[in-house]
């Protein structure tokens, strides 16, 4: 009865609402007696339902956010309608309008956290049919994989494993009203202690003894019988019943130590997997993880790329630029076994140009750049002659991270976030940016949900986010929920209390000075799986973990990502030494692998088999067409002011990491470094070929390129074949070259060599990194 008393009189307001606008908009009356019904109706039942709703909240031990949430927003309603009445008496027809859609507002939001507590968070998505699909799985294992008609006594992991699945299945039928939000009868599902202690009635579970359990005699009565459970939404499947009888059969288990998430959280502390025997070919550590991989997925290696496509990969992975034909040649006629190694250390003492092209990627991630919000109201700082010292230096990462979070004046441009303009929501405060930067950038941890509420997608709080916040914060923040202050002042802890414990009385450049000093240990593994990931996924085409910035994800290779991290560690934290690695790796060496559809990226069934092919980033495709063609920037001032006048006056063009963002690298993807951008999108978009069709700045460059060009080779022979060498590395095949001296004609013309040109760097030998 309790929807016909309650729900459905206060829901009269919102059909009140509907004939007042739908007379407003007719200019008619011939509503208005109706609706004045339905809002003394609705009016009345707002007030009964608010009394019977303070009655029921103290009597059917109801409690959390929800509730009161709930609570406030139907009083709110109840006041709303009252005074939406008397202004409906009162004639005063522009107040009634607006008091009732505010009426109507309320309505809809204590609707919606009332069903919350009556049938649960997910009651909106629980009765579609790919939800119960959707549900956690037990870590290591699928749902429901284990034999519940075995005998044989559970090891740990498969005890681990049950009860993550007996505990999934509660929490999507139980919690509604058995959880911490409501305790219906006085039973608790969602802790071990409240599962072995029962209910007002009693124990609910025998152990070993299903046939005598409470729970599992009410989830098998019929629906609508009194004692029936759950009482609403879905029944329990006859598997759910199955894993449950089976779970009390075994003696209702429950793993040791803490209890274990519902969702995976990856291990902390690092960990140094025993390397893989040697095989011929195989002696780089990288290789022989993988050929473990290969061998149980069933994988051949496959022959390594030639000499000219390992040339042309490994100098755009390390100094973002294109071998030179003369290079191209050199390296291809040299017969020395090692070849391949030496190239690698050659690119990586180039110190300017790697820093140069690395600068694009940690732009990227540290949300710097050269201009955008925040630099006129001086509310933003870049931290970029930091930053392009520390890769010119190759800055140990250690101390790289600890000089990002406990900075000096150059760097500090990164923790200190953006102070916007105006009135802003409280989970972008700049201490709150600082939280979830450095959580997301140097631990691939996601808190922007939890800074606004309870994390649905983690097991972090809303609480811990702003302790972690309250790091960053000279005065101790007040913890907002949902933009709602609670009158709650944080805590303040580091997002893994394992690291250490942070002196919240200290004053803030102490805090941050322990917190830089906590992140950095060796024992904190997450921080170095985290970059590791990053660097494999940035010249493998995708990480060893995906989303990079979800380190909880379960990797292709979890022994493949600890070794790399654990070596990373114990060899100075040496970024270029992890990347020479994974570049003589054969492992890099294969094939490049095509995906058909984006989303392959992320999906948990990727099977690793080489690199993923990619298209070049904005900044690599600017310096390629620059190098090969013609500058996009020919002028040297359009460099940024931070970077040295030395290094402007070396350059034979800018390179397009040094310059402020424009239409061009936009639509080639480069983004605003207003928020972390850890990876960019690698497909073609209609954006991109708009700019490269009609865009000034790339075809004012090509038409320059067409007049050197065409004084440099007045035959059509000669500048076709080096145009191609310069732009592919490699001689024109037959009917390329045919098809090219027919679009030049006998004389070159500067219209046909820019088309030309426009061709040459459009074809996906060009922009994809194979």
């Amino acid at each position: 009865m309790h929807p016909l008393i309650v729900h459905f009189p206060v829901s009269l307001l919102l059909i009140a609402w509907l004939l007042e606008g739908v007379g407003w908009y007719r200019k008619s009356a011939e509503w208005q007696s109706g609706v004045k019904a339905l809002v003394w109706i609705g009016a009345i039942s707002s007030v009964v339902a608010a009394v019977l709703g303070l009655v029921l909240i103290n009597q059917d031990d109801y409690g959390g956010d929800t509730v009161v949430v709930h609570q406030w927003s139907g009083l709110a309603t109840m006041a709303l309608a009252v005074f939406a009445l008397l202004a409906l008496r009162a004639q005063r027809t522009d107040l009634f309008r607006g008091l009732l859609t505010a009426s109507v507002v309320g309505v809809t939001v204590a609707g919606h956290y009332g069903a919350m507590l009556t049938h649960g968070d997910d009651f909106l998505t629980s009765v579609l049919p790919e939800t119960r699909e959707m549900a956690p799985v037990a870590e290591g294992g699928s749902r429901f994989a284990l034999n519940t008609s075995s005998t044989t006594p559970l090891d740990d992991k498969q005890v681990s494993e049950l009860n993550l699945e007996v505990r999934s299945i509660l929490a999507h039928n139980c919690y509604s009203c058995h959880g911490s939000s409501k305790v219906k009868g006085e039973l608790r599902l969602d802790k071990k202690e409240f599962i072995m202690k029962g209910g007002e009635s009693g124990p609910i579970l025998v152990p070993g003894h299903p046939e005598d359990s409470d729970i599992i005699r009410r989830v098998k009565l019929p629906a609508g019988h009194d004692d029936a459970m759950p009482t609403k939404g879905k029944r329990l499947t006859e598997q759910d019943i199955a894993v449950l009888e089976f779970w009390i059969k075994q003696g209702a288990p429950w793993p040791s130590g803490p209890e274990k998430s519902l969702y995976r959280v990856a291990q902390l502390a690092p960990r140094m997997p025993a390397l893989p025997p040697a095989a011929p070919g195989l002696e780089n550590p990288i290789d022989r993880f993988v050929n473990v991989y290969f061998a149980k997925n069933k994988l051949s290696w496959k022959p390594v790329v030639d000499d000219r496509t390992y040339m042309r990969r490994v100098y755009l992975d390390v100094v973002g630029l294109l071998p030179t034909p003369d290079q191209l040649k050199a390296f291809v006629a040299d017969t020395a076994a090692n070849k391949r190694a030496v190239l690698v250390q050659k690119l990586l003492a180039r110190n300017v140009d790697y820093a140069q092209h690395w600068l694009t990627f940690w732009n990227d991630a540290l949300r710097n750049d050269y201009t955008g919000t925040g630099y006129i109201t001086k509310g933003r700082f870049d931290i970029t002659t930091w930053l392009y010292s520390s890769l010119k230096t190759n800055k140990p990462y250690n101390q790289f991270v600890r000089e990002l979070i406990n900075p000096g004046k150059e760097s500090e441009g990164f923790i200190k976030g953006i102070k916007w303009r105006g009135t802003i929501n409280s989970s972008q405060s700049t201490e709150m940016q600082a939280a979830q930067n450095v959580s997301q950038v140097l631990l691939g941890l996601n808190l922007k949900c939890a800074s606004c509420h309870d994390s649905f997608i983690s097991d972090w709080k809303l609480a811990d986010a702003y302790a972690f916040a309250n790091i960053f914060a000279d005065t101790t923040l007040e913890i907002h929920r949902c933009d709602k202050p609670t009158g709650q002042l944080a805590s303040t802890k580091i997002i893994f209390e394992e690291l250490g414990s942070i002196n919240g009385k200290a004053p803030t450049k102490e805090r941050l000075r322990e917190l830089a000093e906590f992140m950095v240990q060796p024992k904190n593994g997450r921080l170095y799986r985290t970059v590791v990931n990053r660097v494999w996924a940035q010249v493998m085409g995708r990480g060893i973990i995906e989303p990079v910035d979800m380190m909880d994800n379960v990797p292709w290779s979890e022994d493949l990502l600890d070794w790399l991290a654990a070596d990373f560690a114990a060899n100075g934290y040496d970024l270029k030494r992890l990347l020479g690695q994974i570049l003589t790796s054969r492992a890099y060496q294969l094939p490049s692998v095509g995906l058909k559809e984006a989303d392959q990226i992320v999906s948990p069934k990727f099977v690793f088999e080489g690199m993923v092919r990619r298209r070049m980033s904005a900044e690599q495709f600017a310096d390629a067409v620059s190098l090969a063609f013609s500058p996009i920037y020919a002028d040297t001032s359009i460099v940024e002011e931070q970077f040295p006048k030395k290094l402007k006056a070396e350059m034979p063009f800018p390179r397009a990491s040094l310059v402020k963002n424009d239409p061009f690298l936009t639509a080639l993807g480069r983004p605003n470094r207003e928020t972390v951008s850890t990876s960019r999108a690698s497909q073609a978009n209609l954006l991109q070929a708009l700019e490269l069709t009609n865009g000034e700045k790339f075809n004012e460059a090509l038409k320059r390129g067409a007049l050197q060009w065409r004084a440099l080779y007045p035959t059509s022979d000669a500048l076709v074949r080096n145009l191609y060498w310069k732009a592919l590395g490699r001689e024109p095949k037959p009917q390329e070259l045919a098809v090219a001296q027919k679009m030049l004609g006998k004389t070159p013309t500067t219209d046909g060599i820019q088309d030309l040109v426009w061709a040459i760097s459009l074809h996906p030998e060009f922009q994809l990194i194979y």
